[in-house]
C-alpha cells in the first residue's frame, strides 16, 4: 500500500520519533539490557523505578521488534502529514501518556512482582495509530492469494499483527492499551483533537531532526491539508485519463479530497483524480498511483 512520497516530507516529528527509537534501543542493546525496560509491578510500585516509564517508551527490547515497529511508525507518518506535526505532537502525547495509565492500571490489577508484564517499546503509538488506519484509510486494491482475500492495508495489519504477538501477553497488553488510548482519541475525548502545543514545541522537532538526515528540504514548502506533498503531475492523470464527464464537471465533495490527500497526494492532483474517476475514492486513488509510477 502507498503511504504517499517516500521519506519524511512534512513528517519531521515522525522522523524525530524513529530516530530516538532507534538510538534508545541500540543504546541499550549494546549495554545488553533491552529485555530489563519492560514495565512491572515491582519496578513501578515497589522500587519506584519512574525512569523506565520514559525509557519503555521508546527502546524496543528485541531487534524483531524494532524492524516491524520502526515499518509502522514510518508507514503512520501519514498522520501527520493529515493533521499537521503540532496537532500529530498532540496525538502522541496523548497516545503515550493514556496508553502508559492503562498499563499501570493492568500492572496495579495483576500484582506479580517477579513477572516482567510489559515489553518496551512505543507500543502505545504505534497500536493508537491503526484506529485511524481502520476508519480514515481506503482500501484501494483487492486481491486474492490461493483464495484468500487481501486488500493493500493488509500486509499493514500483518505487520502490526506480528509485533503484537511478538512477546505474547507481555506485547499483548501494550497494544491492547494502545488500541484503547486511539479510540478515546478520535472520540475527542476532553477535546483532545482541537488542542494544539505552542509552535515552537513543533518547529523544535524539525531542527532537532534535520542534521540526522542532512538538508534535505532547503525551501519551505507551501502547507495545504497534510504539508506539501509533491504533486504528481496533474498533466499525467489528465492525458492518461481523459474526461468522458464533458462540461457538466461535478466538484468533488471535500471529505474525499481531504482522504486522498491524507495519503499524501497532492491536493490538486487529488481534486483532478476525482473528477476523472466521477468522485470515487478507490478509482481515484488507482489514477494517481499509476501516475506516479510513470
Amino acid at each position: 500500500m502507498n503511504g504517499g512520497p517516500s521519506g519524511f516530507h512534512n513528517a519531521s516529528v515522525t522522523r524525530a520519533f524513529v530516530i530516538a527509537c532507534a538510538l534508545f534501543t541500540i543504546f541499550f542493546g549494546i549495554q545488553g539490557r533491552p529485555n530489563k525496560l519492560g514495565l512491572s509491578y515491582q519496578d513501578i510500585f515497589k522500587k519506584l523505578q519512574l525512569w523506565k516509564l520514559i525509557v519503555s517508551v521508546f527502546a524496543f527490547s528485541s531487534t524483531p521488534e524494532l524492524m516491524f515497529g520502526l515499518y509502522l511508525l514510518y508507514y503512520f507518518r501519514v498522520f501527520e502529514r493529515q493533521i499537521g506535526s503540532n496537532k500529530y505532537s498532540v496525538f502522541i502525547m496523548f497516545s503515550i501518556i493514556v496508553s502508559l495509565l492503562f498499563e499501570i492500571l493492568a500492572l496495579s490489577l495483576f500484582k506479580e512482582p517477579t513477572l516482567n508484564l510489559l515489553t518496551s517499546g512505543p507500543y502505545g503509538l504505534i497500536f493508537s495509530s491503526f484506529v485511524p488506519f481502520y476508519f480514515d484509510i481506503p482500501i484501494s486494491t483487492r486481491y486474492r492469494v490461493f483464495g484468500i482475500r487481501f486488500t493493500d492495508k493488509s500486509f499493514i495489519y500483518l505487520a502490526g499483527l506480528q509485533l503484537l504477538l511478538s512477546s505474547w501477553k507481555r506485547s499483548i497488553l501494550p497494544g491492547t492499551c494502545g488500541i484503547l488510548a486511539g479510540s478515546l482519541y478520535r472520540l475527542n475525548f476532553f477535546h483532545i483533537r482541537k488542542m494544539k502545543f505552542p509552535e515552537f514545541i513543533s518547529s523544535f522537532f524539525s531542527r532537532l531532526s534535520s542534521p540526522a538526515t542532512g538538508s534535505s528540504s532547503t525551501a519551505a514548502p507551501s502547507r495545504n491539508i497534510l504539508g506539501n506533498a509533491p504533486s504528481y503531475a496533474g498533466r499525467q492523470v489528465e492525458g492518461n485519463y481523459p474526461s468522458s464527464m464533458g462540461a457538466a464537471t461535478i466538484e468533488p465533495p471535500e471529505d474525499a479530497i481531504a482522504t486522498l490527500v491524507s495519503m499524501g497526494f497532492d491536493r490538486n492532483s487529488a481534486r483532478q483524480a476525482l473528477v476523472h474517476a466521477r468522485n470515487d475514492v478507490n478509482a481515484a486513488t488507482n489514477i494517481l498511483l499509476e501516475a506516479q509510477s510513470h
